[in-house]
């Protein structure tokens, strides 16, 4: 059936729908009440079937490229709403705005039902009668908790109180020590009043650590200063600054978005108690420009998820957006009562949407010239890529005779490594192909937490290109690959930098680069950090099954009999996880005893 037709014959149901060009990539998804009256909006049927001139450029230029409509049907605008927030994570469509920013915000609490109660952190509700929740915050929560420990006499720890004994915190005048002790509920209470009043107030709390700080330097104790002062810089840098002051207990969760030629900013903004507590943001790169409405609905999405938060706040934004009304109706849902979004148009809620929209052109002002941005489109060019390469993700695997098998990917963006976002992974597969299978197969599981990037780099030739893209379109995902081998000379591979005469693959091409060509020195440094991360990884990895190797050779299970179930379970960890029956099945049973005793 051709284009025309299945637009045509579109159902009035509510669905998603997905446009793809000559090559069967995916170009673009959608959501729709009604998909017949969505989809047909776009197009002008005479003379002949051509975009609607009235969209923007981006839309426009997007139908162009389309020779192909899929579609599916579900319950409800909300279930079309989901369903293509999903489908936009997992397979990162080229006309789609996505939004990487899916972490959850963690929270401080106390739970005050408890005789001698202590903060702690969680990133969900905690079922219990008496909490009370601070946050959320975009950085240093952990900081700001340690701190409150630091200054407050409270239970430091969670088993404290079984020991029935005095402890170190107590000789160092840390806690007031009511696991042995008779203290008061009321003396005990001053203490909580006063890490409450530390945490709402993040000025005051930075003053107390100004004075430990300082202490611990005139005591010669330079490390924990040292410390201090790392973690004043990281609460430091949880907030925005500003002299609103509500004088009041209010809260409010502020979005705001702008652009600037081909970068976007998101900023969201907590205001917790009338004082603002912490911000967080992201830089979106805009390859095919801008829409307010897909950057707000993925935003809120995004910070909410379907998850109900600790603390339901009145939501602020900047604009107005299209799906605003379904957004509120979502949210509804999740936070399990109305969903307060407005658009304040006066007073010091638009001052906190000013302030928001501040920062966020403040952020696209600050944001420097990528020194690699001209060596990015130069890769985009050399190699045909859809996208500039501004997110990469690495893959590499280590073994050593079949032992202590691994993978590892490493993430690279906007100039520099993101070793927050490293991966690794412990194989079963015997072979490298099998095992880069395994590796990338289970990245792709892993797209709906954390969506694909803009290019993936794999260390092998032609034969690991094709299987990547295998693995991807059989998955129903587009997404540039390249591969980069070793030459090899007199059967040796060479690595040495300035030396090596590496060849990159891509879909289409070969490429044997100069050494000093700064492209080949690029996708060099990104295969040698994957290399590293994975050839330490297996070092860590072989050092504990060497370690469990020999713990059990003295239990009288040999060298022999050991690999013979490595070869059948492929790891340890499956191994502690076997039944008596399982390992008997591979050894005899007196050694599965004498294994099951032993992991016991």
């Amino acid at each position: 059936m051709n284009l025309k037709n299945t637009i045509t014959n579109l159902p009035q149901s509510p669905g998603i729908y997905q446009y793809f060009d000559k090559n069967g990539k995916l170009l673009y998804i959608g959501k729709a009440k009604n998909l017949a009256n969505r989809v047909k909006s776009y197009w002008l049927f005479t003379p002949t079937l051509h975009p609607n001139p009235n969209l923007s450029q981006r839309i426009v230029k997007m139908l162009e490229q389309t020779t192909e409509l899929n579609y599916i049907v579900v319950n409800s605008e909300h279930d079309a709403l989901i369903l293509e927030n999903s489908l936009i994570k997992q397979l990162n469509p080229k006309y789609n705005i996505l939004l990487r920013d899916d972490k959850t915000y963690p929270y401080i609490y106390i739970d005050n039902a408890e005789e001698y109660p202590r903060f702690e952190i969680t990133r969900k509700i905690i079922k219990s009668p008496d909490i009370t929740y601070f946050g959320p915050y975009s950085v240093g929560a952990r900081d700001i908790l340690n701190s409150i420990y630091e200054i407050a006499k409270l239970v430091q720890k969670k088993g404290s109180l079984k020991s029935k004994k005095l402890c170190l915190y107590h000789q160092i005048d840390k806690c007031l020590g009511p696991c042995e002790l008779a203290i008061s509920k009321e003396r005990y209470q001053k203490e909580i009043n006063l890490a409450t009043k530390l945490i709402k107030n993040k000025k005051l709390l930075l003053k107390e650590l100004q004075k430990k700080m300082e202490f611990y330097a005139e005591e010669l104790r330079f490390e924990e200063a040292a410390e201090l002062r790392d973690r004043m810089d990281k609460i430091s840098r949880s907030e925005i600054k500003s002299e609103i002051d509500f004088a009041s207990n209010e809260n409010f969760d502020i979005f705001a978005v702008t652009y600037h030629n081909n970068k976007a900013a998101v900023v969201r903004i907590f205001m917790r108690h009338g004082k603002i507590i912490s911000s967080s943001h992201d830089i979106i790169h805009l390859s095919e420009g801008y829409d307010a409405n897909e950057l707000y609905s993925r935003a809120l999405l995004d910070f909410y998820k379907d998850q109900k938060p600790p603390i339901i706040a009145p939501i602020l934004i900047a604009e107005e957006f299209e799906d605003l009304e379904l957004i509120q109706k979502h949210l509804s849902h999740v936070f399990e009562k109305k969903a307060d979004i407005s658009l304040p148009q006066r007073g010091k809620k638009k001052d906190l949407i000013n302030l928001a929209l501040l920062n966020a052109k403040e952020l696209l002002n600050k944001t420097p010239k990528n020194s690699e941005e001209k060596l990015l489109q130069e890769i985009q060019a050399l190699c045909s890529l859809e996208k500039i390469p501004y997110r990469v993700e690495v893959f590499d695997n280590s073994h050593m005779a079949g032992v202590a098998t691994v993978g590892a990917m490493i993430v690279y963006e906007n100039g520099k490594f993101d070793k927050k976002s490293y991966r690794t992974y412990h194989l079963e597969a015997k072979d490298e192909y099998a095992q880069m299978r395994e590796t990338l197969s289970r990245r792709v599981e892993s797209f709906s937490k954390n969506s694909p990037p803009d290019l993936w780099i794999l260390d092998g030739g032609a034969t690991l290109l094709k299987l990547a893209y295998e693995i991807l379109h059989s998955n129903g995902i587009t997404l540039d690959v390249i591969a980069i081998s070793k030459e090899k000379v007199d059967a040796k591979a060479h690595r040495a930098k300035g030396k090596a005469k590496d060849i990159i693959y891509t879909q289409k091409d070969i490429f044997r680069l100069k050494e000093s060509d700064k492209r080949l020195q690029w996708v060099q440094r990104l295969r040698d950090e994957a290399h590293r991360s994975a050839i330490n990884f297996h070092k860590k990895t072989k050092l504990r099954l060497d370690q469990e190797s020999k713990l059990l050779s003295l239990h009288g299970i040999s060298a022999a009999k050991i690999q013979k179930l490595l070869n059948h379970f492929g790891t340890f960890e499956t191994l502690k996880e076997l039944s008596l029956e399982e390992i008997s099945t591979v050894l005899s049973q007196k050694d599965a005893k004498t294994i099951k005793n032993f992991y016991n």
